[in-house]
């Protein structure tokens, strides 16, 4: 009876192919990303907005997918870092960049929305380049990741849905464009998503995905959006909870010294 051919040596022809094989695989869905970053941009030139704002949401998935598989499979490179970063800069800064400045800014006088977008794109960029000077050293991010900047850009666009006309609303999605410029080069703190684990609760944190996934489903539009905004701002909201608890320290410690006087 025949049997499958095996490959004895662990370091054989086979087992190399394979290997191969494994390393190309985070790089796969790097090119993905590159790829919905760029139907991002193109959907953007043909008015078709909410088209890009999905494109740059399945651009998000993708650019968490590569680096849990790299990690996963121990496969993580510096090729593959820079990789992923250059298609950050497509998918989360460029795309987003032009998608706000065609679909909100463009009625802005005086060059305005090229001076947001423009800021929104070079502060990406800078954001990555700290990135990838300080990958591995925090097991938070210091500054807003550039994937949440442009997904909150996706989501209001997604939300809204048709372009902005009057100026207000403009002036409010420059002052969004703004923030998310310097929240990117900024040194406050966010938390990393790649230590999430299920916890020892791990069906409830699975019951709280299922929910959240059927929000997604129902209402794509509210629920992206809170969600985006959310993250976006909680690395301010830490920043100023610490202040004020250094400002305001623990009412304990009156007490406690009240009781040492006795």
């Amino acid at each position: 009876m025949n049997q499958p051919d095996k490959d004895p040596v662990p370091n054989g022809p086979r087992h190399r192919r394979l290997r191969r094989g494994v390393f190309i695989l985070p790089s796969v869905f790097t090119v993905g990303n590159i790829f919905f970053g760029y139907f991002a941009i193109v959907s953007t030139m043909r008015g078709e907005y909410d088209h890009a704002a999905m494109a740059i949401g399945i651009a998000m998935v993708l650019d968490m997918l590569d680096g849990r598989i790299a990690r996963l499979t121990n496969t993580a490179t510096d090729f593959g870092l820079q990789l992923d970063s250059l298609a950050d800069v497509v998918s989360f800064g460029i795309a987003p960049a032009i998608l706000a400045l065609v679909w909100g800014l463009s009625t802005l006088s005086h060059g305005l929305g090229w001076i947001a977008s423009f800021a929104f794109a070079i502060c990406g960029a800078m954001r990555l380049a700290r990135f990838n000077l300080q990958a591995g050293r925090f097991k938070h991010f210091v500054g807003l990741p550039i994937p949440a900047a442009g997904g909150v850009i996706a989501a209001t666009v997604h939300f809204f849905g048709e372009p902005l006309h009057t100026p207000v609303p403009a002036i409010l999605m420059m002052a969004v464009v703004f923030l998310l410029a310097f929240l990117m080069v900024s040194t406050f703190r966010y938390s990393s998503l790649k230590y999430l684990t299920l916890g020892k609760k791990s069906h409830l944190t699975i019951l709280l995905l299922a929910l959240l996934v059927a929000l997604i489903y129902a209402y794509s539009g509210p629920t992206l959006l809170v969600i985006a905004a959310g993250y976006a701002l909680s690395g301010i909201t830490v920043r100023i909870y610490h202040l004020l608890r250094r400002r305001h320290p623990s009412e304990e410690l009156p007490l406690t010294e009240s009781l040492q006087h006795h």
